[in-house]
């Protein structure tokens, strides 16, 4: 009797550990840190940032819109095949705020001379404040502000316009240089000015709600690996407990 309880025991060792593994586990837990989203455009619409030749402008369809990294202060997002296996643009963009939510994806767009192309402006994930503000080169955006009479995002960084493969990983150099890449805005007068005179950045407590959405940089094999240890001992202890028994 005295080691059925026992051995009771150690089956209840071994599944609160299975238990914190399948809970800790990288992946194991859906999250929303990349902020996936589909997308349909009715019409061409052109796309600033890094993008794949001849992609300059989609045409209409369905895309897939995805944060590639978000450990910074602004975000690189990606724009994908609606089966997303082709990734058509990396585009640098800065968190902008907005007063009305809403329970849908809202795009915005540059207004454009009749006859062509939308050019994309923003980004806002269904339910959050906070959207994404993309950023043009600064030939690009100039052009841009002059037409709709409003400021524009640029970054005069030297950074490639066109990819002859798509880029795969937040450490790829050119990922890298977006996030290190300084950004401004330019006015219709071809006068630059301050990115805060333009994007209304999110309040603290936004910040504080983007947080706790991003992805855990850390892994956590040491912690299972300590439950591990912990389960491990407790098995020692109630073997030595049962040899006591006999």
């Amino acid at each position: 009797m005295k080691q059925s309880k026992v051995a009771k025991t150690v089956c209840l060792i071994a599944f609160v550990v299975a238990m914190m593994g399948a809970v800790l586990a990288p992946g194991a837990r859906a999250d929303e840190w990349d902020k996936k989203t589909v997308f349909t455009f009715s019409g061409p619409v052109e796309i600033p940032g890094v993008h794949l030749k001849g992609w300059a402008i989609l045409p209409a369809g369905t895309y897939v819109f995805k944060i590639l990294d978000s450990q910074s202060d602004r975000h690189i997002v990606q724009i994908f095949s609606a089966d997303e296996k082709t990734v058509y643009a990396t585009i640098l963009a800065i968190p902008n705020y907005r007063l009305k939510v809403t329970g849908k994806t809202v795009m915005t767009f540059r207004e454009r001379p009749a006859g062509e192309p939308e050019a994309l402006r923003a980004w806002f994930y269904p339910g959050s404040n906070s959207g994404e503000e993309f950023v043009y080169g600064k030939a690009r955006a100039t052009e841009l502000a002059k037409a709709e009479g409003a400021p524009v995002l640029y970054t005069e960084a030297a950074i490639p316009v066109e990819a002859a493969e798509p880029i795969q990983s937040a450490n790829a150099t050119v990922v890298v240089q977006m996030q290190q890449a300084p950004v401004m805005a330019i006015q219709p007068t071809g006068e630059p000015v301050e990115l805060a005179q333009v994007v209304t950045p999110p309040p603290p407590a936004e910040l504080q709600v983007a947080q706790k959405t991003l992805p855990a940089t850390a892994s956590t094999l040491p912690l299972i690996g300590l439950f591990g240890l912990m389960a491990l001992f407790g098995a020692f202890a109630v073997r030595a407990s049962a040899k006591r028994l006999q």
